[in-house]
């Protein structure tokens, strides 16, 4: 039972597929404290400061909060650009494409 677990194991590849989910973890609360923490206070000091927030996901007109979605978005094309430039050098793909 145990030599038919091990082999299950091999064979479907559960243990890379749990170190990915482990690293790719990782690599979101980095992505995520570099968006929130580094890039957003730089690019949107200005807005911040008029608005009075210290957060862009603060910025609200009339109980919209059209800043988090500004922020959503900055997180999705960081996230992008970071799974892009991972395919493109970590990968060496000369073109990233579908497979």
């Amino acid at each position: 039972m145990v030599k038919e677990f091990f082999s299950f194991l091999k064979a479907y590849g559960v243990i890379g597929l749990a170190i990915a989910v482990i690293i790719g973890g990782k690599l979101n609360e980095l992505i995520g404290s570099l968006v929130n923490d580094l890039m957003m206070p730089l690019i949107f000091k200005p807005a911040l400061k008029a608005a009075n927030v210290t957060n862009v996901r603060d910025l609200q007109y009339e109980g919209i909060f059209y800043g988090k979605v500004i922020g959503s978005a900055a997180d999705f094309f960081i996230v992008a650009l970071v799974v892009f430039l991972i395919a493109k050098f970590v990968l060496r793909e000369e073109t990233v494409t579908k497979k």
